[in-house]
């Protein structure tokens, strides 16, 4: 990691993340994720919990044309856990091409994370919205 990239705040992850997802950086997004941790991921029914799995996602995910991923600034929460470990939890959206079409699917996610590790990410969910019934 590039001393630029030093994440010292836990918003840090995220941003890092979301840069590395918007510029098909595939090892970007990969040097986050603890060799630990467990994804549960937006646009998949499996739960991956080794980063062969974590990678395969994403490389998967990176295959679709106009991939990016944004933040809604205003529903992000970030707590304190204990120490070094934080909860950041809030939504974002998925936007990618689909047969011809730019599509948008809004997420919730929430990271598990523990800044003092070189690879905080610990435990990442993320699941399309529901439609409220």
């Amino acid at each position: 990691m590039k001393k630029a990239d030093v994440m010292t705040e836990p918003k840090d992850i995220l941003k890092k993340w979301m840069d590395s997802i918007n510029t098909a950086d595939t090892e970007g997004v990969l040097h986050l994720y603890n060799e630990n941790a467990i994804l549960i991921p937006t646009f998949s029914n499996r739960m991956l919990n080794n980063h062969a799995k974590i990678r395969d996602y994403f490389e998967r995910l990176r295959a679709y044309n106009e991939l990016s991923v944004a933040l809604h600034e205003k529903t992000l929460s970030i707590q304190r856990l204990d120490g070094d470990k934080f909860a950041l939890c809030g939504i974002y959206c998925w936007r990618f091409i689909v047969e011809e079409e730019l599509l948008s699917f809004e997420a919730r996610f929430s990271f598990f994370a523990d800044m003092s590790l070189e690879h905080p990410v610990l435990h990442h969910h993320s699941s399309q919205i529901p439609r409220v019934i």
